[in-house]
């Protein structure tokens, strides 16, 4: 397919430091959904990062496959297990719309800096 996931990942990582900075609160509630959500308890993490990929996969979230196939690595999760995981379907909202929106907003920003660039040009004398 040739995707590059380790930089997807990476921007993954940057959208959400941009929204941070743009809407802390927010972000911070999301963080805590995201902390509580990934708690031990009837599920451990590990199959909690596994539902979140399989989630990210029917959402056809490419960014947060990469993340979220990162993450499931670094909890021990082995191929086969995502192997078996990819095939179920599910449902999912709230980490999509995050890396979409930091997308938007980063894409407001160049569109913005390219407008004020515009601006300062007319404002040079010719």
């Amino acid at each position: 397919m040739g995707k590059d996931h380790k930089e997807q990942a990476r921007c993954v990582n940057e959208a959400a430091a941009t929204l941070r900075r743009a809407v802390p609160d927010v972000m911070a509630a999301f963080g805590g959904l995201g902390a509580a959500a990934r708690q031990d308890g009837a599920l451990d993490h590990k199959t909690k990062e596994l539902i979140t990929l399989v989630i990210a996969v029917s959402k056809r979230c490419d960014a947060c496959i990469a993340y979220h196939a990162q993450q499931s690595l670094k909890l021990g999760v082995t191929r086969e297990e995502v192997a078996e995981a990819v095939a179920v379907a599910v449902h999912m909202g709230g980490g999509p719309a995050m890396v979409y929106a930091g997308q938007a907003l980063a894409a407001y920003d160049e569109f913005a800096a390219v407008e004020e660039e515009r601006r300062e040009r007319e404002l040079q004398p010719a």
